[in-house]
């Protein structure tokens, strides 16, 4: 009787030690087979036609941010002596002053809901920026772009850093260029493909000519640095238009430019003077 128990023993002993490890393939199959829906659910995803995805880890950023870009960035604003505005009382004394002027959404710019009315202000010619870039691209799209984010003060940037781990500092070599003004952030949510290639191509010779500096945030959103020399391109641009625009009517009704209507040609001036010595008694 007791050899029986003792049978019975070894074998409770035996079952209790090796039944969890003969689960273990099947678990070891389950969490594969998980781990290879989640890759294909992925890959799915990332093969939608059309759109535009930054989730990738393999995402190749063509305007990557830098420590040194941030240091050249303040430098730049730093030469052109644009001061970090400290709290909301300075905000609005610049905001009186027009040194910042406000951003008002038209057909082809929106401004997300949560931006208050007193952060919808940046510097002159980030305006003009902002309108030619979200006009050309309505133009051609005929849908708007959203602008998440202006001008911010120092104290906000601070409270910012408190909860967002990608929002630059407030202070030091490589600061917030929102403190100036200069900068606003696009929200890249929804764009397709080639929408996203449009505003890279819009932005990769202006980039050149340093007159934006563009960085694609670990978050959905282009974070843009406009610098003055963009409203040199305005004034180039106007100057050019005013020169070719029709100021006066020749003596058979067709338009005279106020460029040519400052030289007589050399015919002219050689048939006047032929027909004047013809004249002469």
């Amino acid at each position: 009787m007791s050899g029986v128990w003792l049978r019975r023993l070894s074998s409770a002993v035996f079952f209790s030690l090796f039944a969890p490890l003969a689960g273990l393939p099947a678990l070891a199959v389950t969490h594969a087979a998980k781990v290879h829906h989640s890759s294909h659910h992925y890959a799915v995803r990332a093969a939608l036609p059309g759109h535009y995805q930054v989730q990738s880890s393999n995402w190749n950023s063509m305007f990557p941010g830098s420590h040194d870009m941030l240091v050249r960035q303040n430098e730049e604003l730093d030469r052109l002596q644009l001061p970090r505005i400290a709290d909301d009382y300075e905000l609005m004394r610049y905001e009186l002053a027009q040194e910042l002027v406000p951003v008002n959404e038209t057909e082809a710019l929106k401004i997300a809901a949560d931006l208050p009315e007193n952060r919808r202000y940046c510097r002159p010619w980030t305006r003009d920026f902002l309108q030619d870039f979200t006009q050309a691209y309505y133009n051609e799209f005929h849908s708007s772009l959203q602008i998440n984010s202006l001008v911010r003060t120092v104290e906000q940037q601070h409270r910012l850093r408190l909860w967002n781990r990608f929002a630059a500092p407030e202070i030091g070599d490589t600061a917030s260029t929102h403190l100036t003004g200069v900068t606003f952030d696009m929200s890249r949510r929804g764009l397709t493909f080639e929408q996203y290639e449009w505003i890279r191509n819009y932005l990769l010779p202006l980039q050149a000519q340093g007159m934006v500096d563009p960085i694609e945030e670990r978050q959905p959103v282009l974070h843009v640095v406009v610098f003055e020399q963009y409203s040199s391109r305005n004034d180039q641009n106007s100057a050019w238009s005013e020169a070719n625009e029709p100021t006066e009517m020749d003596p058979y009704g067709s338009a005279v430019s106020a460029a040519s209507s400052t030289s007589t040609p050399v015919a002219t001036v050689a048939t006047t003077a032929t027909a004047s010595a013809g004249s002469q008694p």
